[in-house]
């Protein structure tokens, strides 16, 4: 109990891993319904409509149910972190006004058009609130990640006399390079979640028979949805981010490889288990050369390790950060095989009579939001041990007035409502899946 910052953590990170499941699905869907309403208004293709007013009500409880898990995080700053919170936000509560006033309200209220206003719309203007439903989804969403940015990369700002940290250029804090970046991998993940929850829901009611029409349409979608999406999480956007991870945070890049002697030719380690006390990576299955290209464009580029480093400097877990990083690429990558494959079997209608695979697409469809949370992981556990980098360290962000003991009643609190929210959430959209996209038609 008497470990303030340890509870604070575990707090918030527990309260954004739950809240992010329902926001990547949203944004991921927000997609998938302007492409469905692109259809149905230039090929004036009904069946795209019936699917679109399926997803609808998909992204509205997902939309729901991540408003009500959201509102604690914002909460937790002046709570568990008022330090941060007071050092800080002078510069990162631009972001998270413009969030809350500009996208958030956007987006809730073309929802609303969305679900209920499309006999009064017309097909035109339902296709422009599905438009500013995309916008408003993503918008917010870059809006979140140019604050993470800012504390993974700071730029444009100043530290005031009393030693706050004050907004010095709105445009170089906005447009980091690092929000740009991170904002296009980490959408591009929201995208994949997307396309393999609607794939999944499609290779459903596929083995069940049931739907045949939408099943087909849908199945096509997401496949060919989840397979590019798959390719640009890849490359570029994971390759550049990990090109700036390398240049602007060595010291993570050598504990997500687990890797603690500097060197040129650096390998990459596909498997191995990271042994912090021998400082070594037991069992490591490598490629060499390859960690060198990917971090500097060069196979014979050094690398260092993190013996170059002050150990103070260390991420504070690092078998944590080098398992995660290595879940999310290794998932990423059987993303993209996956995908290719059931690609190759859609001409011909071959992947609806292909039972195994329709089986893999059905269950495969949680492993996206481990790989995304894996993203998280070690982004945060990769900047630590900084709450902004090189400028504020976590251990000196916290509130010094809560006792752990209020910490560890609300994060329990928290896990039951979060179950109740959680089960209620699978209740109304298993019954959505149930019930098909026809269930609403209007």
């Amino acid at each position: 109990m008497g470990d303030l910052l340890f509870w604070h953590r575990l707090q918030f990170g527990f309260t954004a891993s739950f809240h992010y499941i329902f926001p990547q699905l949203s944004m991921g869907l927000a997609l998938v319904i302007l492409v469905l309403k692109t259809l149905a208004l230039t090929r004036g293709d009904e069946r795209c409509n019936d699917a679109a007013r399926f997803w609808i009500r998909i992204f509205a409880l997902s939309f729901a149910v991540g408003v009500v898990t959201g509102i604690p995080l914002e909460f937790q700053f002046g709570t568990n972190w008022a330090r941060f919170s007071r050092q800080t936000g002078g510069v990162i509560g631009q972001t998270l006004g413009m969030e809350g006033m500009f996208a958030f309200f956007l987006e809730s209220s073309f929802l609303g058009l969305l679900v209920w206003g499309e006999a009064r719309l017309g097909p035109r203007r339902h296709f422009l609130a599905a438009l500013a439903l995309f916008l408003g989804s993503w918008l917010s969403g870059y809006f979140i990640v140019a604050t993470n940015a800012f504390m993974q990369h700071p730029v444009g700002y100043l530290t005031a006399a009393d030693g706050t940290l004050q907004l010095a250029d709105f445009w170089t804090f906005l447009l980091n390079p690092w929000a740009i970046i991170q904002y296009l991998h980490n959408m591009m993940g929201a995208v994949v979640t997307g396309a393999f929850v609607v794939t999944a829901v499609a290779a459903f009611w596929t083995l069940r028979r049931s739907h045949p029409v939408q099943a087909s349409l849908n199945l096509r979608l997401g496949v060919l949805t989840g397979l590019l999406a798959s390719l640009l999480v890849a490359f570029p956007t994971g390759d550049l981010q990990g090109k700036l991870v390398a240049r602007h945070q060595p010291v993570s890049l050598a504990a997500m490889e687990g890797r603690w002697n500097s060197g040129r030719y650096a390998e990459m380690n596909l498997i191995g288990q990271p042994n912090v006390e021998a400082r070594q990576l037991d069992n490591p299955l490598r490629l060499p050369g390859v960690l060198s290209f990917i971090a500097y464009g060069s196979f014979s580029s050094e690398v260092k390790g993190l013996n170059q480093f002050p150990q103070d400097q260390w991420p504070g877990n690092i078998e944590f950060l080098y398992y995660a990083f290595h879940i999310m690429v290794g998932l990423g990558t059987l993303f993209i095989g996956l995908m290719g494959l059931a690609a190759l079997l859609l001409p011909g209608g071959r992947l609806t009579r292909a039972r195994p695979l329709l089986w893999v697409l059905m269950l495969a469809f949680p492993f996206p939001f481990i790989a995304n949370t894996a993203g998280w992981v070690v982004a945060e556990f990769g900047r630590q041990p900084w709450l902004v980098y090189g400028v504020l360290r976590t251990a000196t962000g916290t509130s010094q007035l809560v006792h752990p003991g209020q910490t560890v009643f609300t994060t329990l609190g928290f896990a039951g409502l979060y179950f109740i929210l959680g089960l209620l959430f699978l209740f109304l959209v298993s019954r959505e899946i149930a019930n098909g996209p026809l269930a609403h038609h209007s």
